[in-house]
This record gives structure tokens, C-alpha cells and sequence, in this order.
């Protein structure tokens, strides 16, 4: 079996960890910590999924990074973001390594920090990189600034889903929402809650919950919508539980769990989807089009009909859904 980088770097003797408290940080489930100290280790985690496998795996799970002796970067795809767990890093622990895929970006990063420290002890292997230094106040200024609110009028912050604009798929599904919806209402995957709006200002609406996977996105969203029709949810939309089924869902589902566009994803939210609605229950989605979910939305509801959409994107509104 192949070792992983921190395997190696361990395992050859060329990366000592010093005593004391281990946290790694967005670790996904698949992540090789079997070298380090059980005993020591911490998960620091935003998203739902991995902190919910990460736990029952039998790890402590934390949102907040708090004073370790070695933090564990685990680069993620957004670069602010990757930069904002750096500063992060180095502001709480006492040795950073920092652990990802050359298609994260690993390799900018290791440049950027080179730039600034010198040479580094570094390991490529598996396509990624592993490398590590002393905390160093030389990345303070990668900090995450609070959420602020963008040219769009919206708070957003890294690491949420398009933080730089409104995605243009929920702006069609904004458009094609008939003037009155039901009355109980979830938008799954809900983001940062550009689509709580337009539902809110639709007639009929007597509540919403707004679910979504990734803390600092609920935590956005929590800035963008204060109204009180509206309950926020930090969770698996895939696994969500309802106590009332729902009378109507909105939802433009996450298409990617890394880099790879992934449609068994898109595919799990609808079949969350049918079984999170009443029998009367009816479902509008945004997909892009060439995703491949025309199958399963028949599979899953007795109705469904295409409203809208353009080159890039399509509109399914569904009814009557099948458990």
C-alpha cells in the first residue's frame, strides 16, 4: 500500500512533530492520519458531511482552530481560502504543514510561502505536495476578513460557493419561480442564501429553512436573511431530516466534491428531495445542462417538466414525488 506525503515525511525521519496538541485542518475522511498520535488530534472542520464522518470515525470535531502545537493544512480548491487556514495556522500553532494536490494548488502556495521564507523541506509525491515551517507572522495579512458585503449586496466570505457574484443559475431559478409557492418551503444547499429572497417574496410562504453543508456559508447567510419566516440548518441536505414534509423545495445542488464534476451528488439531492416533500409536494431545481439528471428526477417524481433555462443551464419543476 502507498504511503501518503505526511506517511513519508514521518516515516523517513525528515519531519518531526514536537509534543502537544495536533489539528488538522479540513481534512477530508479519506485523509491518512494513522501516523500521528491519536491521543493529540483534533479535526478542524466546516463541513457538515466530513465533520459527521470524521466523528464517527471516534475523532474530536471543532469549527474553531484554538492554540496546538502543530497545525496541518490541507489545502482545499479555493486559493482565499487555502491562504485564509495559513494565516490561520500560523496565528495558533507553533509548526505549520501544509499537505495538498498540485490540482488545489499546492504548488502556488508552496511558491507564495517560499517568496517569503526562503527554502523549505518539501516532499512531492502522488501528485501533491507536503512541506512545513515555523509559525511565521509573514502571512498575517492572508487572514480571513469578516464577511463583507459585496458589489451585489450580499455577505459573503471564502469559501463559500460563487462569494464573488450570484451565481447565474440561481438567478434563472429566481426568475422562473411562480408569483405564489407553497406554504412550507427548504432550499436545499442553500449557500449563502441569495434564493431566500425571491422565495420570501413570493405569496403563500409561511416558512423556509434554509439548509446548507458548509458553516461559513450558513454563517453568511445568517447576514443576508433576517427574516423571520426563515430557519437556518447546518447540515447534510442529503441526509436531512424533516419533523413536517415540506411543501416545496428550491434547490441549485453542488455538482463537484473536489475538482471532478461529481452527478451522483446532484442525484442524492433529489431523491432527498422526493422524500423531504409531502405527496402534494413539488420541487424547482436549476441544473447545469449538461449534467445528466432527467433519469432521476423521473425516477423520483411522477411529474416533471422542464420551465426554463439557456445555453448553460436547465429548470426542472416536479411534482407528486415517489419514495
Amino acid at each position: 500500500m502507498s504511503q501518503s506525503r505526511l506517511s513519508t515525511a514521518l516515516g523517513e525521519g525528515l519531519l518531526v512533530l514536537p509534543q502537544g496538541t495536533i489539528a488538522v485542518m479540513r481534512p477530508p475522511v479519506t485523509y491518512d492520519v494513522a501516523d500521528l498520535p491519536r491521543e493529540h488530534l483534533t479535526i478542524v472542520h466546516g463541513f457538515y458531511p466530513e465533520c459527521a464522518a470524521w466523528s464517527g470515525a471516534g475523532y474530536p470535531v471543532t469549527q474553531d482552530l484554538r492554540k496546538v502545537s502543530v497545525a496541518i493544512v490541507v489545502v482545499p480548491r479555493a486559493k482565499a481560502l487555502a491562504r485564509a487556514m495559513v494565516a490561520a495556522a500560523c496565528a495558533q500553532a507553533d509548526l505549520i504543514i501544509i499537505d495538498g494536490q498540485k490540482t488545489d494548488g499546492v504548488d502556488s502556495l508552496f511558491k507564495a510561502c517560499r517568496k517569503s521564507l526562503g527554502d523549505l523541506p518539501s516532499i512531492t509525491k502522488g501528485h501533491g505536495r507536503i512541506f512545513w515551517f515555523a509559525a511565521t507572522d509573514a502571512f498575517a495579512d492572508w487572514a480571513a476578513p469578516p464577511p463583507a458585503q459585496g458589489a451585489h449586496g450580499y455577505f459573503t466570505t471564502p469559501g463559500v460557493f460563487s462569494d464573488g457574484a450570484v451565481d447565474a443559475g440561481s438567478a434563472l431559478l429566481a426568475e422562473a419561480l411562480p408569483q405564489k409557492l407553497p406554504a412550507r418551503m427548504a432550499d436545499l444547499g442553500a449557500g449563502w442564501g441569495y434564493l431566500a429572497a425571491p422565495v420570501l417574496a413570493r405569496t403563500g410562504v409561511a416558512s423556509l429553512d434554509l439548509i446548507e453543508a458548509e458553516m461559513v456559508s450558513v454563517n453568511c447567510a445568517k447576514l443576508n436573511v433576517s427574516d423571520p419566516r426563515v430557519t437556518f440548518h447546518w447540515g447534510d441536505a442529503t441526509q436531512f431530516t424533516a419533523t413536517t414534509p415540506y411543501d416545496g423545495i428550491v434547490m441549485n445542488p453542488p455538482f463537484h466534491a473536489s475538482r471532478a464534476s461529481d452527478p451522483g451528488l446532484g442525484r442524492a439531492f433529489i431523491q432527498a428531495a422526493a422524500r423531504l416533500l409531502a405527496p402534494h409536494g413539488k420541487l424547482w431545481m436549476v441544473a447545469n445542462r449538461h449534467l445528466p439528471y432527467e433519469a432521476t428526477v423521473s425516477e423520483c417524481f411522477r411529474n416533471v417538466d422542464i420551465i426554463g433555462g439557456n445555453g448553460a443551464f436547465k429548470i426542472f419543476h416536479a411534482t407528486r414525488p415517489q419514495r
